[in-house]
């Protein structure tokens, strides 16, 4: 093994899909989130923030999430 990350396909978003099955809001009432492909940001279908994903990296900050209509 050479510590190269295996070729096996990534999910949605660039994100590896056994992290976005733990992925949570970071409120206070830690609802898995949803992808939402086209917003580019993953979805909280509780309190209905939209956290962006960057360069593959979900950012999970509240102040950097934005409120989805």
């Amino acid at each position: 093994m050479t510590g190269t990350p295996s070729s096996t396909s990534s999910g949605p978003l660039g994100l590896d899909p056994e992290l976005l099955a733990i992925l949570a809001c970071p409120d206070t009432h830690h609802t898995p989130l949803t992808v939402d492909e086209a917003a580019g940001e993953l979805v909280c279908g509780t309190c209905s923030r939209g956290f962006p994903v960057r360069d593959g990296i979900p950012v999970l900050l509240l102040d950097e999430a934005r409120q989805r209509g």
